[in-house]
């Protein structure tokens, strides 16, 4: 399944986009001083005369006191002189839109599901030969440890470690080869898909389009989803999806521990 976060999170800057800017929001805090608590009076020392025949012993010095660690004040908050009255931003015009359904409907984006998906499925067939391959190997070690001294079998041992190894960081890089495809692919349809949304929602008046998903309630007239699919399958019916090549140095994700225990592997 290709994955659409990136589509999701170009669709948030499309207010912004239609505004010709984005908003920002300056949070403030009141400084909080903490007082420590008044050191408690010290207590009226009596002096007992000794008897005469007593020596009298000299009091020890007192310790100094340690100093009281000085509080780290914040500084106050300035007061700003207020700034010139700026322009006032239009008046709202809202509409709506879901992007999984444009995605849904988008012919290019189904054709990049479908390419993808076949990439994948003759990786995992190739995945199952060589999970077979490597277990005929454990089988002849298994079979063979009676007749091999410690030396050999180690030896024997450690090779099929290091074409696990090798086997698994091959599948991994051409399965983030495959996954890199489809995210180019992708972003020929975000920028396109971007534009779309602006020019239907500027024929509509609009200033300000949502996410579906995020309204709790609207009307039909609101609504976009329909248009932007639409206009998005004219301009953009098909892309090209490019070759699932791995090159050198490519980085690698980690890979789906859940999703491995899944499929067996």
């Amino acid at each position: 399944m290709v994955s659409m976060s990136r589509v999701s999170q170009y669709l948030f800057l499309t207010a912004g986009l239609l505004a010709g800017g984005s908003p920002s929001a300056i949070a403030q805090s009141s400084p909080g001083y903490f007082i420590p608590p008044s050191a408690a009076p010290a207590a009226p020392v009596h002096h007992v005369a000794p008897p005469v025949q007593a020596p009298v012993q000299a009091p020890a010095p007192a310790a100094p006191a340690a100093p009281q660690q000085a509080q780290q004040q914040l500084p106050p908050v300035p007061s700003l002189p207020p700034l010139a009255a700026g322009t006032p931003p239009p008046v709202a015009v809202i509409g709506v839109l879901s992007v999984p359904s444009v995605m849904q409907g988008s012919t290019a984006a189904q054709g990049v599901q479908t390419i993808i998906r076949g990439r994948q499925t003759a990786l995992a067939a190739d995945a199952e030969k060589a999970r077979t391959k490597i277990q005929a190997l454990q089988k002849a070690i298994t079979a063979q440890r009676a007749k091999l001294s410690d030396t050999q079998l180690e030896a024997k041992e450690q090779a099929l470690q290091n074409e696990i190894a090798t086997t698994q960081t091959e599948f991994q890089a051409r399965n983030q080869a495959i996954q890199n495809s489809g995210q180019a692919a992708l972003g020929q349809i975000e920028a396109t898909l971007i534009a779309v949304i602006r020019q239907v929602a500027q024929s509509r008046g609009m200033n300000l389009v949502l996410h579906r998903e995020q309204v709790a309630l609207n009307i039909n007239a609101f609504d976009i989803t329909t248009d932007v699919t639409t206009q998005l399958n004219k301009l953009l019916p098909s892309v090209t999806v490019p070759p699932s090549v791995v090159t050198p140095g490519m980085a690698v994700s980690a890979p789906d521990q859940t999703q491995d225990q899944g499929n067996g592997q």
